[in-house]
């Protein structure tokens, strides 16, 4: 499903923003907005850990694969 995969990419660079923070001390969201207070700044962190949330979905879920109708 195409949200699952958006969710999850949004995610994994959320994660690498914070891995950033964590080894540099660099936040590349605050640089490329201009501090993490900023609004553009606070709508990215807002929409990375919307996607964090739906990613706990996906933990959850029962995938079935498709049956196919060839044999």
């Amino acid at each position: 499903m195409f949200l699952d995969k958006l969710a999850l990419t949004l995610a994994v660079i959320g994660g690498l923003n914070w891995g950033a923070i964590g080894l540099f001390n660099f936040d590349l969201v605050a640089f490329l907005c201009g501090g993490s207070g900023t609004w553009l700044a606070r709508i990215i962190y807002t929409v990375v850990g919307i996607a964090a949330l739906w990613c706990i979905t996906l933990l959850f879920r029962s995938e079935r694969a498709p049956r196919s109708s060839h044999a």
